[in-house]
């Protein structure tokens, strides 16, 4: 019998979380320890997935499949292909390190608060590993839960008002997409006899125009306002500034890529024929959405809200890469997931340990760090010149597979897109200058301690792996290569070209059922 890896590598969160129940609230130092190992063992076990993963087939691997609810189709169904596989590895090491990184930030409520966040890592490798549209719903709204707590209880003074905003959208969201769920289900039915709720079958089911085009768009809004995408963003900045720091960095690092996977997963090789079809405005709104998160990130007087218009810019390269259906531009958009993770979550953590030391994030307030933090001053340096896609660093990678991708598809698109590149040099660099250099005129400011040892050891990782994905990318785009061109094939074969002209697919992987390990 194989090793349920998944089953595993998903419920020790949640296993962690249940240890943690039994341990007295008082005893904060053995919670955060308790919690941390979780994810350090969580992460141990994810490691595997990657070296075991074959190259080379779109086949999902490390499946698991049970009846859960026989009666009505709906299965105990999980797998992961060269799509989910970096989410479920983003997610583990990204949790991981923001469990190390509250032991000081968070000194209230602290057993509940590492309950919460075990259980939302578990719902969040679950919406990455389900291949069944039910189980794939129970995850994605059992996510919804802890973070709504953490921002309405550890959050900012507005915690509130954008707790109860961040919770509106998604449901709003969520009720499309179940409804679209719905119909689905019953369609299918109609014209296979069988109950399934099983997401592979219905990949190239047949539906009318009018049909396609009214489901795509509900799923379409639901991981939309995920993303979020322009102009469906509002809650974002609102949620990122109220969310305690750890809450920000699983926000940005991986609940956002949570509404693009579901374009690749859901939206598009269900509805290829309405995908094309509303490509060229949803590519309209995504580079929009790259323009308008630059501008409006430039004139930010908070650095948290900085970064979080920022992350406006940057989820448009995903979308535009996704929805322009070329091989180098779905790669880049999945590189750009990744890296996105690991620098916006670096920078967001960045910013706590600043507010931290000082109580603000005012930008006004800061000046001349380099003097008393310089070791703080060289990563954030760093994590920066990866915000703006510099050579050798993992955000030129994403960026530019991104725009080679849409130049093969549209010159134009590639040309309003790059302004958001220069745009974002200008915003993150006129930051750091104000934040980083010049005289300290603060009093408060000249004493402040340079980064302690746990925070250089939690930041060190994702320094790591800035560098390797800028210089050696290749591996990561090996494992995805094989199912980014069996989508393109799936888009293909609906007969609307357009813009799959640009993909270049060689050696046409052959069509799966959802087989595997």
């Amino acid at each position: 019998m194989s090793i349920p890896w998944l089953s595993i590598v998903t419920f020790v969160p949640l296993v962690g979380a249940a240890v943690i129940l039994m341990v007295d609230r008082d005893n904060k130092s053995l919670i955060n320890g308790i919690t941390f190992a979780t994810g350090v063992i969580d992460f141990i076990l994810s490691v595997p997935l990657f070296f075991m993963f074959r190259e080379g087939t779109a086949d999902m691997q490390f499946v698991e499949r049970f009846d859960w609810v026989k009666s009505i189709g709906i299965e105990y169904h999980m797998g992961i292909d060269g799509i989910s596989l970096f989410m479920v590895l983003l997610t583990t090491f990204i949790c991981m390190i923001c469990y190390l990184s509250t032991w000081t930030a968070i000194t209230e409520n602290v057993k509940e608060f590492n309950i919460l966040m075990l259980v939302l890592q578990t719902a969040m490798i679950g919406v990455f590993c389900s291949l069944d549209f039910i189980l794939f719903f129970v995850f994605w709204e059992l996510m919804l839960i802890p973070m709504y707590i953490l921002i309405g209880v550890w959050g900012g003074k507005r915690k509130i008002y954008a707790t109860v905003k961040f919770f509106l959208y998604t449901m709003a969201g969520s009720v499309l997409m179940l409804l679209a769920i719905i119909v689905l289900y019953i369609e299918n039915h109609a014209q296979t006899g069988i109950y399934t709720f099983d997401i592979l079958k219905y990949h190239g089911m047949s539906l009318t125009h009018v049909a396609q085009f009214w489901m795509f768009l509900a799923f379409f809004v639901a991981f939309a306002i995920k993303v979020p995408v322009w102009p469906f963003h509002t809650w974002l900045p609102d949620a990122h500034v109220e969310a305690p720091t750890a809450g920000s960095v699983i926000l940005a690092g991986i609940l956002l890529k949570m509404g693009t996977y579901g374009f690749l997963r859901f939206a598009i090789p269900i509805f290829p024929e309405a995908a094309q079809s509303a490509a060229w405005w949803i590519c309209g709104i995504a580079i929009i959405g790259i323009i308008y998160g630059a501008l409006v990130a430039m004139v930010q007087e908070d650095v948290k809200k900085l970064v979080a218009y920022s992350s406006v810019s940057h989820l448009g390269f995903v979308v535009l890469g996704t929805f322009v259906f070329t091989l180098r531009g779905i790669e880049g958009a999945i590189m750009q997931m990744i890296n996105h993770g690991i620098s916006t979550g670096a920078l967001f953590l960045l910013v706590g340990i600043l507010y931290e030391r000082r109580g603000t994030r005012e930008i006004s307030e800061f000046g001349g760090l380099t003097k008393v933090m310089p070791r703080f001053a060289v990563v954030f340096m760093i994590v920066t010149l990866s915000s703006i896609a510099l050579p050798m660093t993992n955000g030129f990678v994403g960026e530019f597979l991104i725009l080679l991708g849409v130049f093969e598809a549209n010159v134009w698109y590639a040309v309003l897109a790059s302004t958001g590149i220069i745009l974002g040099a200008v915003y993150m660099l006129w930051m750091f200058q104000r934040v980083m250099f010049g005289e300290i005129t603060n009093e408060k400011n000249k004493n402040l301690p340079d980064l302690t040892k746990r925070e250089m050891t939690y930041l060190a990782p994702l320094v790591f792996f800035i560098f390797l994905l800028g210089v050696y990318p290749n591996p990561v785009i090996k494992k995805m290569e094989a199912s980014v061109e069996h989508l393109l094939i799936k888009i293909d074969k609906s007969g609307q070209n357009a813009y799959v002209r640009g993909s270049k697919v060689v050696n046409p992987v052959p069509e799966t059922k959802g087989g595997g390990d």
